[in-house]
């Protein structure tokens, strides 16, 4: 009788360790595919993957610090948000174009000064359109240092350092080549960021300066951004990334009403083909949002976010030292098609 009952209840004992052979199946397949696509990419490649249903995570260099790029206006939605939840701000109110707001990488940066944009507006521009200067408008709305204590609630405090604005962000670029590009004009980033990246730029720096030769600190564009990226600033570890989405999906962040709102900017239903979104199928829902720099590249986001995460899957990829179109595209595609294969596929299974 013992004996019946030992066989009886011996599916049971072994389904833990059937769930973990098939979590493991994915990470494995999934790993052996990452590991292919780096050995063939020209630079580094770091990827982050997270199924919610059942928690099973996939990291590959997600442990290290990755310029983030335009991802950070991920971070700085949840903030302005935030403020929206709080009753501190709303949506419909409108905002003021201030010439200390202009940058580069922007269609709101030829606009008239005083023209005015509602925050509702500039969430679309800032993530749609990755416009830098609504991202600059919508930080001096909120705050420099409620963004900051937003992501760092958001991102934790290991992975994440420091977001800063746009305009601050070039500063600093150009500081490595010579410290006082920190007092340099909006206008003035704006004009040399016309100059072509390598040493058109630096040369334009070196005008906009009034720098002779022998005071360049940096003789070329590759040292400038070398020696900032060193610094970690508007860099996040794709593990703290990946967890701040979990949180945004779990309703952890945002109040429902915002996190649609976040969910639309971030192009849910719509299709891109681009980056990892050319290599999913077309039919998975994906919130998400690039990050480009020089020789630097980011792509990240949730699928199937809906049901505060019930199936979603979590999946962040950032790239350094190539080419930031040429070679990023073509390499985040095989990485989205690798998850579509590996990362979905059992839940595809599981749902038939």
């Amino acid at each position: 009788m013992r004996r019946l009952a030992l066989l009886l209840c011996l599916p049971l004992l072994l389904l833990p360790l059937a769930e973990d052979a098939r979590a493991a199946d994915w990470r494995d397949a999934l790993d052996a595919q990452i590991e292919r696509i780096d050995r063939a990419t020209p630079g580094e490649l770091g990827v982050y993957v997270k199924r919610l249903n059942g928690g099973d995570t996939y990291r590959h260099g997600a442990e290290r610090f990755w310029y983030l790029g335009s991802m950070t206006k991920v971070p700085i939605a949840i903030a302005v948000l935030q403020q929206v939840d709080a009753g501190k701000l709303k949506l419909s109110d409108s905002v003021e174009l201030q010439d200390a707001d202009r940058i580069d990488v922007s269609r709101v940066v030829r606009e008239r000064t005083g023209r005015r944009y509602t925050v509702d507006a500039l969430l679309d521009r800032m993530l749609k359109d990755s416009d830098n200067t609504a991202a600059n408008m919508l930080i001096r709305t909120v705050g420099e240092d409620t963004v900051q204590r937003s992501a760092a609630q958001a991102l934790g405090t290991q992975g994440f350092k420091r977001i800063t604005n746009f305009a601050t962000m070039r500063r600093d670029v150009y500081a490595e080549i010579h410290p006082s590009a920190r007092g340099l004009p909006n206008t003035a980033l704006v004009q040399v960021a016309d100059a072509p990246l390598g040493p058109g730029r630096v040369r334009a720096v070196q005008r906009a300066l009034k720098l002779k030769d022998g005071e360049l600190q940096a003789r070329t564009i590759d040292e400038a951004y070398d020696r900032y990226y060193r610094h970690d600033i508007n860099a996040a570890t794709l593990d703290a990334y990946g967890a701040m989405l979990e949180k945004l999906v779990r309703g952890e962040l945002l109040q429902p009403a915002s996190l649609q709102r976040l969910y639309a900017a971030m192009k849910l239903g719509t299709f891109t083909n681009h980056r990892l979104q050319a290599g999913l199928p077309r039919s998975e829902p994906f919130i998400h949002k690039t990050g480009t720099q020089y020789e630097r590249a980011c792509h990240a986001g949730v699928l199937r976010p809906q049901d505060r995460g019930a199936d979603a899957v979590v999946v962040a990829v950032c790239a350094a030292g190539m080419d930031e179109h040429k070679d990023v595209d073509a390499i985040f595609q095989q990485v989205g098609r690798a998850v579509a294969q590996t990362a979905l596929r059992p839940q595809q299974s599981a749902a038939r």
